[in-house]
């Protein structure tokens, strides 16, 4: 039925809109997602997702501990429009709420902090499974929460006097390179499985059409279905 509506939906879209659609899906990927821990700069947030879609990430992972997750549009360039935003802000421990949801989906969680046991970004092994890769707060960093869960972690090399990079500059050198590396590799099934790819276009037909709440009430009514 979900397909029956997807197609339902894109009787009111162009052909080159849904082209590009199908062009943008057969590149996205949810092997790689990123975790966002109390982002409190609208900057340094929005320019994390606009690389996130330039990039191929569909899933972002934003925990809400102190801070609210806040998108400044003229930087975000409409990306977060085109992502999967799953936001953790109900629970007195957001973070390892979020740690264990990203577990139970089978991400190992990868933080991005030096630590005795980290590796560079050029050794880090992405064929070992899906990867879930923590940036924390501007001035703490990331928690203790993640830091104690995390089950590996990665750092960027660096060569400078300088301590760290911006966690905006961070992602995107992290993501361009693995987003490189897993579509080079011939092993790993790193695209989108067809519910994914269902699920995602669902969401955007509903983003791109005015009023598609109202075409999709219709849609269930005549088909004598209670609106889902």
């Amino acid at each position: 039925m979900e397909e029956e509506l997807i197609k339902h939906l894109s009787e009111f879209v162009t052909e080159e809109r849904l082209n590009l659609f199908e062009k943008v899906l057969e590149q996205r990927t949810s092997y790689i997602t990123l975790v966002l821990e109390d982002i409190f700069q609208p900057q340094n947030a929005s320019a994390v997702l606009r690389t996130c879609d330039c990039f191929g990430i569909q899933h972002i992972h934003i925990i809400e501990n102190r801070n609210e997750f806040t998108i400044d549009r003229e930087v975000a360039m409409g990306a977060s429009k085109w992502l999967s935003l799953h936001k953790y802000n109900q629970k007195e421990q957001n973070s390892l709420e979020a740690i264990k949801e990203l577990k139970r989906m089978g991400y190992r969680i990868v933080a991005t902090s030096p630590h005795i046991n980290d590796q560079l970004l050029p050794e880090f092994d992405f064929t070992l499974g899906k990867a879930a890769i923590v940036f924390g707060s501007e001035l703490p960093g990331i928690s203790e929460t993640i830091l104690n869960e995390a089950d590996e972690y990665l750092k960027i090399p660096m060569y400078g006097f300088t301590e760290s990079f911006n966690i905006s500059v961070s992602a995107a050198i992290v993501l361009y390179q693995l987003s490189q590396k897993i579509r080079n590799h011939p092993e790993i099934n790193w695209k989108l499985s067809k519910n994914e790819r269902n699920e995602i276009k669902l969401a955007w037909l509903r983003a791109t059409i005015k009023r598609s709440n109202l075409l999709e009430k219709n849609f269930w009514k005549q088909r004598g279905i209670k609106e889902k």
